[in-house]
Formats: structure tokens, sequence, C-alpha cells
């Protein structure tokens, strides 16, 4: 069973993804900033998945992709971000997010995704 760790400062999104997540049968776990992914991504717990948010408080997830990156860790990550430019989307894919997709979310736009990320590994 896949695991997917959804890192945004906003607790109520969080709750319902994870929930909407769990429905269809993936484990998830939820943190609200940029320290706490780090701290959960290197611990562990493995996390196929990252569905991270580019707008927190203190560090932001260009903040959590540099630490995947500087400390070679295996995990894909979808960015999900109320504040989707072209410039962050190009930043995002340049530090190794598979996806970018803008909040407010569609579900099952963010299913295909999901799904689809999720499966490279497989093809």
């Amino acid at each position: 069973m896949e695991s997917i760790l959804v890192v945004d400062d906003d607790i109520n999104l969080c709750t319902v993804l994870c929930e909407e997540l769990n429905e269809i049968g993936y484990v998830t776990n939820y943190v609200t900033n940029a320290d706490e992914a780090i701290q959960c991504i290197s611990g562990e717990q493995k996390y196929d998945l990252i569905l991270l948010d580019l707008k927190m408080p203190d560090k932001d997830g260009f903040y959590v992709l540099n630490a995947i990156n500087e400390n070679k860790i295996n995990i894909k990550v979808i960015v999900l971000t109320a504040y989707a430019d072209v410039k962050s989307a190009i930043d995002s894919a340049r530090l190794g997010a598979a996806d970018f997709i803008s909040k407010p979310y569609d579900l099952d736009e963010l299913l295909i995704s999901v799904r689809r990320v999720l499966q490279q590994d497989e093809d």
C-alpha cells in the first residue's frame, strides 16, 4: 500500500485531503511545516509521495525540495499550491517535482496525477 505525506500549513486542507486519499486506499499522514516534512521523510517511515504546498510560514516548499535533493531522498513530489505561476512551476520541476497542481484542486485531476506519478517507476 502506497503512502503519501501531505505538507501544508492549512490543517483543514490536510485533514480533508488525507480523508479523500484514505478512502481510495492510500496510507496518509500530514505535517504543517517544512521542518516537520523534512523530519518525516528523513525518518524511519518511508513515503512514496509528498503533496507539497509552496507557500508556508517560515520555510517554504522550495526549502523542502532543496533538502530532498541535498540529502538524496528518493521520494516523488507533487506541488499543490494556491500560488500557481509559470516561474514556480518551472522552479519546482527543476528541483524534481513530478507535477504542479493549483489550489483549489479538482479531486479527479489530483488523483490522476497521484496515480501517474506513483506508477512512473513501475513502467
